[in-house]
């Protein structure tokens, strides 16, 4: 029996005045996999992210969470369902004036009724889960590194016990050792927990590690009226195999005819 996908897009477009980023986009996410979304910059990566959220509403089309339109829930259900979803943000968005235990037990202080004595062993869990040290609690966010950093958001977006979790460009910025370790978290938790993850990232060893299915989005304003925005879907082994030139050239970091494109823009 099919299970219905935890996440889908029924012809989503998203414009931003006369900017078109989506364009009937279909998608499907399904319960406990880890799907990689891949491309350039601009081509709607991000907003894919956010519409899946329901941080933002799409111009046309639908978002649908466990088969049902978001538009058929009230604010007060989407609000009470969005605690559903953790999210790694890009560089991490924590709360300079406040220690990384305030940081990691803000979503639990504001959303359940634990006491203080269980939000400190929620908060110390969190932290070892990712691998750091029950001392850099009582540190501020401008004390870390930029990888640290990054575990603390990680930390901090499983403390609600998420069901599924966003990892916007987790490894940006990151050397390659430090972008190794993130990796291995993104598969500690998929091995910990039933989850489902949905990275954004441009980095390739990432895919690599982590993908149980890669979808690549192509920018709108260089395809042709009616095609598809998602350009490949399927294995990390089948992209970097792959035989459409946009998808090779892009996986292998290859420039090709974009300079050229680039130029006469």
């Amino acid at each position: 029996m099919t299970q219905t996908p935890v996440i889908s897009f029924d012809q989503v477009s998203r414009r931003f005045g006369s900017q078109e980023v989506l364009r009937n986009v279909s998608l499907e996410i399904h319960r406990n996999e880890t799907l990689v979304v891949i491309g350039e910059s601009g081509c709607g990566k991000s907003v894919s992210m956010k519409l899946m959220m329901s941080l933002m509403e799409p111009s046309s089309g639908q978002v649908l969470w466990a088969g049902r339109p978001l538009k058929d829930r009230t604010e007060q259900e989407l609000l009470r369902e969005r605690l559903r979803f953790g999210y790694l943000f890009q560089g991490a968005a924590l709360f300079d004036s406040l220690s990384v235990f305030e940081n990691v037990a803000f979503g639990l202080r504001q959303n359940t009724r634990m006491n203080e004595r269980q939000i400190h062993e929620n908060v110390r869990e969190r932290v070892h889960e990712v691998g750091l040290p029950a001392s850099v609690c009582s540190k501020k966010p401008a004390e870390l590194s930029g990888g640290m950093k990054k575990r603390v958001g990680l930390a901090r977006a499983l403390a609600l016990q998420p069901e599924v979790v966003f990892y916007d460009e987790p490894t940006t910025g990151l050397d390659p050792v430090m972008t190794d370790v993130i990796n291995e978290l993104i598969l500690k938790v998929r091995s910990q927990r039933p989850v489902t993850s949905v990275v954004v990232t441009h980095e390739m060893r990432t895919v690599q590690r982590v993908a149980d299915r890669v979808l690549m989005f192509y920018p709108v304003s260089r395809l042709e009226p009616e095609e598809d925005q998602i350009i490949f879907t399927g294995t990390a082994e089948e992209a970097f195999a792959s035989a459409d030139p946009r998808v090779a050239q892009f996986v292998a970091g290859v420039a090709g005819d974009r300079l050229q494109e680039l130029a006469g823009a």
